[in-house]
């Protein structure tokens, strides 16, 4: 059920304050880690609480849901979208003019309607590159094997930013289990450019972030502790 205006902007002081702790307890700048609160499944009127408690970056799964509640929260200007499920490209004109992030890309065919739908649009986007680092069956993502080339046609499009690397680890009960993933990641983005090519780092949700934190995340996604459970 989701938490109400008042909840939520508690648990966003909580998760905040979290991952501060996490930043300095790595020895890195609290503000370097942005927070995505993941509001799939959760009404526009609860991002609306969040963002009246000072939250600006929100995550969607779902196409359908993500056009819809966008739309509907069109008067808040400077509220950024990141698109962070996976997306087919025959679905890529509904998130291009809406979001500004698109995490999920995972194949040349995508990051190339990404940039012919965005150059359309007369728009930038800034994207990263899903990576399944478990090479889980199951699981969206491009092979690590496939990053090189999918990094030089990225660097090779006009419209498109290729701003990083994201991945989602096996899901597991114990956070420490997905330090070798998250630091899979990070040697991955190393070897490509490192921190100056590929500055971002998605990776992290509400159960692991402070490993994620520790291992070099810029974002991590949010959700259930933040608006309550879906």
């Amino acid at each position: 059920m989701t938490a109400g205006a008042r909840d939520i902007a508690a648990n966003l002081a909580a998760v905040r304050a979290q991952l501060a702790d996490a930043a300095v307890g790595a020895g890195r700048d609290p503000s370097v880690v942005r927070l995505v609160a993941v509001s799939k499944m959760h009404p526009a009127d609860a991002v609306r609480a969040a963002y009246d408690a000072g939250q600006r970056d929100f995550g969607e799964n779902y196409v359908q849901e993500f056009a819809a509640k966008a739309d509907a929260l069109a008067d808040l200007a400077d509220l950024r979208w990141h698109f962070i499920g996976h997306l087919q490209t025959n679905k890529a004109r509904d998130v291009v003019g809406r979001a500004s992030w698109v995490h999920g890309v995972d194949s040349e065919r995508l990051l190339r309607e990404l940039d012919k739908r965005a150059a359309a649009a007369g728009r930038a986007l800034d994207v990263l590159l899903q990576v399944n680092v478990a090479g889980e069956a199951q699981k969206s993502g491009c092979a690590v094997e496939e990053v090189p080339a999918l990094v030089t046609v990225a660097r090779e499009l006009t419209a498109l930013s290729l701003r990083g690397l994201m991945t989602v680890p096996p899901l597991v009960d114990d956070a420490e289990a997905s330090r070798p993933w998250f630091e899979a990641l990070r040697s991955l983005r190393d070897a490509h450019g490192g921190a100056a090519a590929l500055p971002e780092l998605s990776m992290g949700m509400s159960h692991d972030l402070g490993v994620a934190v520790a291992c070099g995340a810029t974002m991590v996604r949010v959700g259930t502790a933040i608006f309550g459970a879906r």
